[in-house]
């Protein structure tokens, strides 16, 4: 049973920072990709960064890119979200997903696991 677990979220000033945890568990991850997405109040789902576990190659939302950065540690089957510099409207539910595909993806449709979410919520 493949289960991806988030954790690290709270409550932050704007302008500080925060690390996102996701453990994956259940198979064997090293073919995929693994992605975070999050999800504003009454808006849709959107993409923020994927890493490739096999080459590590990222790919980064435009909205977040010099400020967040996306990582892995294989050893422990991990990635990570480190937001920096986070501003107000950085706030919302992130998910970690993962992607049958070997190339980092910024598609909803190509991620078919994901975790439950984390709340993000940043103070002005």
């Amino acid at each position: 049973q493949v289960q991806l677990v988030e954790s690290g979220g709270g409550l932050v000033q704007a302008g500080g920072s925060l690390r996102l945890s996701c453990a994956a568990s259940g198979r064997t991850f090293s073919s995929y990709t693994m992605g975070w997405f999050r999800q504003a109040p009454g808006k849709e789902r959107d993409f923020v960064a994927a890493i490739s576990w096999c080459s590590g190659s990222t790919a980064i939302a435009n909205s977040v890119k010099g400020r967040f950065t996306i990582s892995r540690d294989n050893a422990k089957t991990t990635i990570y979200l480190q937001m920096n510099s986070l501003k107000p409207e950085d706030t919302a539910v992130y998910f970690c997903a993962a992607s049958p595909l070997s190339r980092a993806t910024s598609l909803n449709r190509d991620y078919n696991y994901w975790g439950q979410g984390t709340q993000v919520a940043v103070s002005s």
